[in-house]
C-alpha cells in the first residue's frame, strides 16, 4: 500500500474525537507518525490503539491548550526527537456560548480566544522553525463559515475564527518563499459534538461526518500540495477560496 507520508511527523490538536481523530487516523494510514494532543488521556489511548491498527505509531500528549507554556515545551520536545515537523493540523477549538455579545461573560470570551486564536499563534511560534526544517512543511487550521457570516449570537466563535483566518493568512505571507504552505479549512456542518451543541434540534444523520472530511485534510498535508494562504471549502466541493475585502 502506498504510504505518501512515510517518515513524516504530524502534530494534531484536538485529536481525541471528531475532526481531529478522523484526520489523525487518515494521516497515520498514509504513514505519518502522529503527535496527538488532547485533554483526555483515555481517549488518546483509544486513538493510539486505532493508529496501531493502521500500521503507524503515535506520541500521546495529554494537554489543555490553555496551558500556553506547554505549547512551547512541545516545540522543544519535537525538535529534540525529530529535528523537524512536516505537518501541523490545528483543529482544537471551542464554541463558547451562543448569546448576545453584551451577555457574554469575560471568562467565556477569554477561553474562546485563548483556545481558538492564541493557542494557534503559540503553536505557529513554537513549531515554525521545525516546519521550515521540513522539505515540505504543511500547516492546516480549521476555520468556519462563521468567520464570514457574523450571525447574531455567534459573537465569540465568529470573532475567533475571523482572527484565526487573519493569523494563518499572515503566516502564509511570511513563509511565501519557504517550503511551508499554510492553509485554512472550512469544514461546513459536520456530525460533531460541537455542531450538536450549537444546533441541538438538527437531524445529525443528514450531516456529513469527520471521516468524510479526513481525506481532504490528507490532501492538504501532502508534499504535492502547493497552495498557501487560501481557504479550502469542503462544503463547496473542495474549492480553494481567496478571501477578499468587500467591494
Amino acid at each position: 500500500m502506498d504510504k505518501p507520508l512515510s517518515n513524516r511527523v504530524a502534530v494534531v490538536t484536538g485529536a481525541s474525537r471528531g475532526i481531529g481523530r478522523a484526520a489523525a487516523l487518515a494521516l497515520a494510514e498514509a504513514g505519518a507518525h502522529i503527535v496527538a494532543l488532547a485533554r483526555t488521556q483515555g481517549a488518546l489511548e483509544d486513538l493510539d490503539d486505532a493508529i496501531k491498527e493502521k500500521g503507524s505509531s503515535a506520541t500521546l500528549v495529554p494537554v489543555n491548550l490553555k496551558d500556553l507554556a506547554a505549547i512551547d515545551r512541545l516545540g522543544a520536545a519535537v525538535h529534540e526527537r525529530w529535528g523537524k515537523l512536516d505537518i501541523l493540523f490545528g483543529n482544537a477549538g471551542v464554541l463558547g456560548e451562543l448569546s448576545p455579545i453584551t451577555h457574554i461573560d469575560q471568562p467565556v470570551w477569554d477561553e474562546v480566544m485563548t483556545v481558538n486564536v492564541t493557542a494557534n499563534y503559540r503553536l505557529i511560534r513554537s513549531l515554525d522553525p521545525l516546519l521550515r526544517a521540513s522539505d515540505a512543511g504543511r500547516a492546516i487550521f480549521v476555520s468556519s463559515g462563521a468567520a464570514h457570516k457574523c450571525l447574531a449570537y455567534w459573537g465569540p466563535y465568529s470573532v475567533s475564527k475571523a482572527a484565526l483566518e487573519a493569523l494563518v493568512r499572515t503566516y502564509a505571507a511570511e513563509t511565501a518563499t519557504t517550503p511551508v504552505k499554510a492553509m485554512l479549512v472550512n469544514p461546513g456542518p459536520l456530525r460533531t459534538a460541537m455542531r450538536q451543541k450549537a444546533m441541538p434540534g438538527e437531524d445529525r444523520m443528514t450531516l456529513k461526518t469527520p471521516e468524510d472530511l479526513a481525506p481532504h485534510i490528507l490532501k492538504l498535508a501532502l508534499p504535492s500540495w502547493t497552495v498557501s494562504g487560501k481557504i479550502y471549502d469542503f462544503p463547496g466541493g473542495g474549492k480553494v477560496l481567496t478571501p477578499q475585502m468587500p467591494v
